[in-house]
């Protein structure tokens, strides 16, 4: 609830509960300053908690009509208001907007409403103020209206009811009669010039039109619903007329009557009162329009922070991974040397095995060298095939066949020394027999 005031603004704030809406928060907030928007904006938490928003119209901005109706459902209420609406405009139908407040508890089967008027240019120049304040109107209230209903109005007469505006003298007037609101009007005392006899005049007047409509029938009894500072401006002129102050009647306090305007404007049936429905349309528009884009938008935050998060781990892990590549590139370095001393230390193990090998072999040949067979040629290859050649008497050809036979079954430190012996090849000469053998030498490890 807001209400626009001539050097400051206040806001009322309102939570829902189960017998109606409660003051939570009053705020009053400074020209220049503007509006706590967490409060007054609307965001993604109305579509399941419905936000109402409430302006205050200045009484002075105002017309206001009372007229008797058959009673009748709300609907049908504004249709009869609406074929008299030319007789009760005092502005052209088209330049207008305007709203009833149905009054409880019909007489004689008529019912009471009271008809508000306000100029569509008033309206508009309101709308464009609260929304340069980022304040977005649902509905548009006179809380007059409010200290009107719940002034408990026991008594026939005039009751005056001062405007908030301490810089203009406005005030509304009721007319009860019979227990019926009969008129309801607005005086507007010149702050200068003769207060008093301007105020008289403006009274009598209406005192008169009830005259004329035959419903005040008496001299009519005087009401001031006013605080202290109020009557302190008010009782004067009363008394300088009637030579006598009013009737003083506390009225219902700021934050109380800010309580009732909530609960009524949440409870209207006929909505949405004077605010103009091309004004809702767009409101409501608008809000669709920033869900949409603050969705948008928050899905492309969500989508760059992913990716930031994406790009981030994908550092860490290109870091690790560089580490590990680096690690390993130093343990290749490692291992390519080491398999190079591997490779050496087998290279100088072999030639230590061949070394022996080939000793042990020539040792093994010359043991088992039956006697008369010579070697003219010993042929040691790739550490493992041995050649030999030789000569033998004429009567000694079996002699190296036994000889090779004699070599399969050599074995040094108990191990086999030959792997494989081929049969011996033999010519016969003039002289004798030439001859060759070879073979394979089991593995030159097991052989040293």
């Amino acid at each position: 609830m807001l209400q626009i005031g001539a050097d400051s603004r206040r806001l009322w704030e309102f939570g829902a509960g189960k017998g109606g809406f409660a003051l939570e928060h009053e705020r009053k907030i400074p020209d220049g300053q503007t509006l706590p928007l967490k409060r007054v904006a609307r965001d993604w938490k109305d579509l399941f908690q419905p936000r109402l928003n409430v302006a205050w119209l200045a009484i002075d901005r105002v017309f206001l009509r009372v007229a008797h109706l058959p009673a009748a459902e709300p609907t049908e209420m504004i249709a009869m208001v609406e074929l008299q609406l030319e007789k009760l405009s005092p502005l052209p139908v088209t330049q207008i907007v305007w709203s009833i407040q149905i009054l409880p508890n019909p007489v004689d089967n008529l019912q009471t409403v009271i008809v508000i008027i306000v100029a569509r240019d008033v309206v508009q120049e309101l709308l464009g103020q609260l929304e340069g304040q980022g304040y977005m109107a649902d509905r548009l209230e006179l809380p007059l209206l409010d200290q009107l209903l719940a002034g408990g109005v026991k008594d026939d007469g005039a009751w005056v009811y001062p405007g908030n505006d301490p810089i203009k003298i406005t005030g509304l007037v009721a007319w009860w009669h019979g227990g019926i609101l009969r008129s309801v009007g607005l005086v507007q005392v010149s702050a200068e010039g003769n207060r008093d006899a301007s105020l008289q005049e403006q009274l009598t007047a209406m005192a008169w039109a009830g005259e004329l409509e035959g419903w005040l029938t008496t001299a009519p009894r005087w009401h001031l619903v006013a605080d202290e500072s109020a009557a302190a401006i008010w009782q004067p002129m009363f008394r300088a007329w009637l030579g006598e102050p009013a009737g003083l009647v506390p009225p219902v306090p700021s934050a109380q009557l800010a309580t009732l305007t909530a609960n009524r404007a949440a409870r209207a049936e006929v909505k949405p009162g004077i605010l103009p429905p091309e004004y809702t349309a767009r409101y409501r528009q608008q809000f669709i329009d920033r869900l949409w884009m603050r969705g948008l938008f928050a899905v492309l935050g969500v989508y760059i922070l992913g990716v930031a998060i994406y790009f981030s781990l994908l550092g860490v892990q290109s870091f690790k991974t560089s580490r590990v590549e680096n690690e390993v590139r130093g343990l290749s370095k490692s291992y390519t040397n080491t398999l190079q001393l591997a490779a050496k230390l087998q290279v100088l193990e072999d030639r230590q095995a061949l070394k022996y090998a080939a000793l042990n072999c020539w040792k093994k040949i010359a043991e088992l060298l039956p006697e008369g067979i010579t070697i003219q040629t010993m042929a040691f290859a790739n550490g493992r095939s041995v050649t030999l050649f030789g000569t033998a008497p004429g009567d000694q050809e079996t002699a190296v066949t036994d000889f090779s036979e004699a070599l399969k079954k050599a074995t040094v430190d108990g191990q086999p020394m030959f792997q494989s012996v081929e049969l011996p090849i033999q010519h016969r000469g003039p002289t004798g027999w030439t001859w060759n053998l070879s073979g394979d030498l089991a593995r030159a490890e097991e052989v040293q």
